[in-house]
């Protein structure tokens, strides 16, 4: 068994707004070669990707809001950013 690190943070309730907010702290967090350098080191290594997904409070669902195709469907998969190299 393996403990995960989750983080909520709300993001507000206007979707287009949230959408942006979510990439630049994604973008911000695990693009960044230092934030990669201080990740790799805390784990030892063993984080090579980190999956996140845009949700909303009354989802059901784990719906990615960050995810949607033209029609405006919502899918469920997670984003994947590769921290390995």
């Amino acid at each position: 068994m393996q403990y995960r690190l989750h983080i909520d943070i709300p993001l507000g309730s206007d979707e287009e707004t949230a959408i942006s907010a979510a990439k630049s702290l994604m973008e911000w967090n695990f693009t960044d070669i230092d934030a990669k350098d201080r990740i790799t080191r805390l784990t030892g290594g063993k984080v090579e990707q980190v999956n996140y997904r845009l949700g909303h409070d009354e989802d059901r669902q784990k719906s990615n809001h960050l995810d949607k195709n033209e029609n405006g469907h919502i899918s469920n998969k997670k984003f994947r950013i590769d921290i390995s190299g």
